[in-house]
Order: C-alpha cells, then sequence, then structure tokens
C-alpha cells in the first residue's frame, strides 16, 4: 500500500521489550483512517478497520522500525515520513523518557509511543467512546467532561470554567511531569554511584593492608649482587627511553627500542597464542575509542570519567579505551545470547589509556604507572551458576602465563576496601620484583555477576527458550604486558649487565640473552 519492502505473516508489530514494557504506563494508541490499532500487554489489537487497513499498518510499523533500529532514522525522519503519508495518523509523538534512562542506547531512545492527541479526540469523540465502551470501559469515567466542550458550545452552554479547569490542569500536569523527570535524573544518578554487592566470601576491610594472601607460586631469585631496578636496566641496555618519551608526551609515557620493542611484541603474541590456543579463548581485535554508552556498561561512567581520556567527536564524546574489557564487554550489549554457548571467553591484545588522575607523586619512576601501556585482556560471559567456578578458571588461565615465563608471584584476594567499584570479587595476582624488593599487581581478575549485564543489557536465554537473565560477566588481564616486561627484566638480570630470556619467550625473541647497546 505504501511502497515498502514486502512483509511476511510472521513479521508482525515487534513485541515490546521487558526493559520498555517495564516503563510503559500508557496504552499505544494509532488512528488509522476512522479505526484504531491500540498495543497493550505486548498485544496489538485492531477496531474498526478491515484486514487490509491493518495488514498496512503491520507493514508501515516494520518499516519503521527496521528504520530505526538499522538505518538509525530520528523522531524527525519518522515525523516527515507521517507527514508524507496521511493514510496512518499518529498523533504527539514522544519518547519515554524513562526508557531512555534505563537503557542508555541508540536502539531504545528511539522506540516511539504514540499517544491521542485532545484535538484528535474531540473531533472523534464519538468513535473515541465506542472504542472505550468496547473495551468494557466507562466513558465518561475515561473522558469526563473536557473533551465535550465543542458539544456544550454547540449547545449555547457556557464553557468558561470548564475552559480554565481544563487549562490550569494542562498547566499542572506539565509541571509534575517536569518534576518526575527531574526526580528520575536524581535517581538515576544515585542508582549509578552505588558500587556492586561483594561476594559473602570478600573480607571486609578499609584498604589493601586488608587484602588476604590466597597462595604463592615459585621460588624468588638469588643474586651474589645487588639487583637493580628496571628503570637502570632499561636504560643501560639501552631498550628504554624514557628521556624522548617525556620529550614526545611529557611523564609517564615510554619509547621502547630494538630488543625492548621486541620483547613487548613478543610478550603479546605468546601471551595470545596461549590463550587462544591452551585456554580455549577466541581472539578479537576492537575499536580503540568507544562512545559513552559503552564505558557505562563496564561502570567506568559517570563515576570514574575523570580518570580516563575523553575524545570530543561531532556532538558526542568518545573515549580512549581504559581496558580491552570495555570494548570486549560490550560487544554483546543489548543482546540476548543463547544459553547453549554460555561460558563465551574472548581475548584481545589493546593499548589502554589513564589519565591516572590522583597519582600524583605515585610510581614516578620507570614504567609501573603510565598513561598509555599495552595489555591482553580476559573476558567471560557465564551463566550465573557457573560464574565463580568460570573465576577460579580465568584466574588460573592468567597465573598460567606467570609460571610459564617462571616468574614468581602470590595470588591475594582483595577487601571490600580495596577492591573495584563494579566487582563482586576480585583476585589480584602480585608478580616479585627483586630490584624494588617488593610484589607487584600485574592481573587483576574479576567477577562482576550481573552488575555490568544489567547496565550494558546483556542477557542470555537458558536452554535457547523461556525468559531471559542477565549473564554474569568475568575479565582478568592477562597479562598486563609492560610490568611482564620489567619483571623479566628485574628477575632475569645478570651480574654483566645482561638479561636472561625466559625459555618460553626464546621463539618468539629468537635469541637467549638481551646485550647492552648504545642507546641511539
Amino acid at each position: 500500500m505504501f511502497g515498502f519492502e514486502t512483509v511476511t505473516k510472521s513479521e508482525i508489530v515487534t513485541p515490546l521489550s521487558p526493559i520498555v514494557a517495564k516503563h510503559l504506563d500508557r496504552v499505544a494508541l494509532v488512528c488509522v483512517d476512522r479505526g484504531f490499532v491500540y498495543q497493550q500487554n505486548r498485544n496489538v489489537v485492531a477496531h474498526g478497520i478491515d484486514a487490509p487497513a491493518f495488514a498496512a499498518f503491520q507493514a508501515f510499523a516494520v518499516f519503521l522500525n527496521r528504520k530505526r533500529l538499522f538505518a538509525g532514522w530520528t523522531n524527525q525522519h519518522v515525523q516527515q515520513v507521517l507527514r508524507n503519508h496521511a493514510q496512518i495518523v499518529l498523533h504527539r509523538l514522544r519518547f519515554c523518557s524513562s526508557v531512555r534512562r534505563c537503557k542508555f542506547d541508540a536502539a531504545s531512545s528511539t522506540v516511539l509511543f504514540p499517544m491521542l492527541d485532545l484535538s484528535f479526540v474531540r473531533n472523534n469523540l464519538s468513535a473515541i467512546e465506542e472504542m472505550l465502551r468496547n473495551r468494557g470501559m466507562d466513558p465518561k469515567a475515561v473522558l469526563g467532561d473536557s473533551a465535550k466542550i465543542p458539544e456544550m458550545k454547540k449547545a449555547g452552554q457556557d464553557t468558561t470554567q470548564l475552559v480554565s479547569e481544563t487549562k490550569e490542569m494542562r498547566s499542572q500536569i506539565q509541571d509534575l511531569e517536569k518534576a518526575a523527570e527531574e526526580y528520575d535524573a536524581r535517581m538515576t544518578e544515585v542508582l549509578a554511584g552505588i558500587p556492586n554487592i561483594p561476594h559473602p566470601s570478600v573480607p571486609v576491610g578499609k584498604s589493601a593492608e586488608d587484602n588476604v594472601e590466597v597462595r604463592k607460586w615459585g621460588t624468588l631469585p638469588k643474586f651474589d649482587f645487588t639487583p637493580k631496578p628496571h628503570w637502570e636496566l632499561g636504560e643501560q641496555l639501552g631498550i628504554l627511553d624514557l628521556e624522548r618519551a617525556a620529550k614526545l608526551s611529557g611523564a609517564r609515557f615510554a619509547v621502547y627500542w630494538d630488543a625492548g620493542a621486541r620483547l613487548e611484541r613478543a610478550l603479546a603474541n605468546f601471551m595470545l597464542d596461549v590463550h587462544t590456543r591452551e585456554h580455549g579463548y577466541t581472539e578479537v581485535l576492537p575499536p580503540y575509542l568507544v562512545n559513552s554508552e559503552s564505558m557505562y556498561g563496564t561502570g567506568q561512567l559517570p563515576k570514574f570519567a575523570s580518570d580516563s581520556f575523553r575524545v570530543p567527536h561531532g556532538e558526542k564524546d568518545l573515549w580512549l579505551v581504559p581496558t580491552a574489557e570495555v570494548p570486549v564487554t560490550n560487544l554483546y550489549r543489548d543482546e540476548v545470547l543463547d544459553g547453549h554457548r554460555l561460558p563465551i571467553a574472548v581475548t584481545a591484545y589493546t593499548p589502554c589509556f589513564r589519565s591516572e588522575a590522583g597519582s600524583y607523586g605515585k610510581d614516578v619512576r620507570g614504567i609501573i604507572r603510565q598513561h598509555q601501556f599495552q595489555k591482553v585482556e580476559l573476558v567471560k560471559f557465564a551463566r550465573p551458576e557457573h560464574s565463580y567456578e568460570d573465576l577460579e578458571k580465568l584466574t588460573h588461565d592468567a597465573e598460567e602465563i606467570l609460571q610459564k615465563l617462571e616468574l614468581p608471584y602470590r595470588v591475594m584476594l582483595l577487601s571490600t576496601g580495596d577492591m573495584g567499584f563494579s566487582s563482586a570479587k576480585t583476585y589480584d595476582l602480585e608478580v616479585w620484583l627483586p630490584g624494588q624488593k617488593l610484589y607487584r599487581e600485574i592481573s587483576s581478575c574479576s567477577n562482576f555477576e550481573a552488575f555490568q549485564a544489567r547496565r550494558a543489557n546483556i542477557r542470555f536465554r537458558p536452554d535457547g527458550k523461556g525468559k531471559s537473565e542477565f549473564v554474569h560477566t568475568l575479565n582478568g588481564s592477562g597479562l598486563a604486558v609492560g610490568r611482564t616486561w620489567l619483571a623479566i627484566l628485574e628477575n632475569y638480570q645478570q651480574a654483566d649487565g645482561s638479561v636472561l630470556v625466559p625459555k618460553a619467550l626464546q621463539s618468539y625473541m629468537r635469541t637467549e640473552r638481551i646485550l647492552p647497546r648504545t642507546l641511539q
């Protein structure tokens, strides 16, 4: 009828999603010629129109829905089409603000909920009353007297008081709607700032001092000389250039030369090979810039905006990824996964960018705390009943990299005062650094339960059918490449100033030893 794409019988009006239905407090009502199509309780009901007209409405609705989802149509696009096709008139098109608040994504924010315009009701009063009676409703109770003003005027009756009351009610409604939107925004801000609930096994504490050591692995190396920290070793080997990095970009950046650059690349390839070939992860290469919806989904926004690098881009902001966790987790944002596919295990190697706000004066020497560093990330999407088993497996996967590199480490269970905002339980892997005589974090492995999935709307359908549920998301570093790099320098340093290459990396580096060179 409208010259749009052909629609099969199965492609009827798209049912409302659970999130949309939860916040819909009105019946969507559309006028088609002299009849009505209304949507209630996810059922589409036709009244006063013939079958061809109803089929045309279905085709039109599917067409608009596809354009909103796949062609990026806005409210203005839809209204223009409606003006060009007078057979279907949608009155007072509006967005549902509560849905937009909950979803934070383009798909939901372009869902339209039409409602009847007052002038339309007045001009079609008889048809409206008949529709209400057919639905078992009392027209007088629903409409009151406001819709009968035209009839009263025709009868010569005084409508001044009724008109005044109607205007006053309209003003009150507008004020109340504005107040409701303000309260909704405040409530959303409060809810977005509440961290995840720790798992019962997490120790209660106020800081890292209350973290609990779970286990240790490896033997601490012994030296017949005083071991040096990595920043001295890197400079003496001619492979780490912090001075030129500062000239290029400022503090907390690094330039790697020759064997230093090859060691960084070898570590990334080694980690990815182990995780994909031995641990069953699928490798993905995501974008390094993400939108605000992605940052919200994993919990970086709005609370930790100052910790990330924002890139203004037209009317919207993009963000340099603080970790591959953000793009990889959001790969499945607003999707319903088949339960048979779980757990899904994904790994990615990306640069990571952090402003390190609030870290002034901390770790100013070396490459422990950088604005830019590389990392191999592990991400899992799991069934709720199996997610803590998957956390143990993910942690072991990260540990195995350290074991293959023969780097001594310990596993720490973080206390409530030291764990991340979105985490329900976190293990930190801390590698031994003999040049600094301490353990330093090299990986954090966390179970976020449904916290991120709820924000990003990632669901699964158990056994491929039935009601959908939120997945549990997990992630961990497998590992932070820069910190592994410096751990190798400090643990494998020799008295002659050279550094041995771990056996697991020798085929990647094609050498057994890194020798000093003159920095060019």
